[in-house]
């Protein structure tokens, strides 16, 4: 698929989440989707869990990550 059409599946939106980036404005953060892939849940097994998002809104959210990534200088935020 197209890395700027699935780039469009993200959304980042000052009224959503605290204008954290979620897929397709639907209050789901990128962050908790990947934590759960991190997690070990599949694919399949979230689709099951949030039956209103489709396959393409998880490679979404890691090409989001991916790309956030490649950012030339990374800082370390304070915990």
């Amino acid at each position: 698929m197209d890395e700027k059409k699935l780039l469009s599946r993200i959304t980042i939106d000052s009224e959503i989440c605290h204008g954290k980036p979620v897929i397709r404005g639907l209050r789901y953060p990128v962050e908790n989707m990947i934590e759960l892939m991190a997690s070990g849940m599949t694919i399949s097994e979230l689709l099951k869990d949030y039956p209103d998002l489709e396959e393409e809104d998880f490679y979404a959210c890691l090409l989001f990550a991916a790309n956030y990534l490649r950012a030339k200088e990374i800082y370390k935020v304070a915990s």
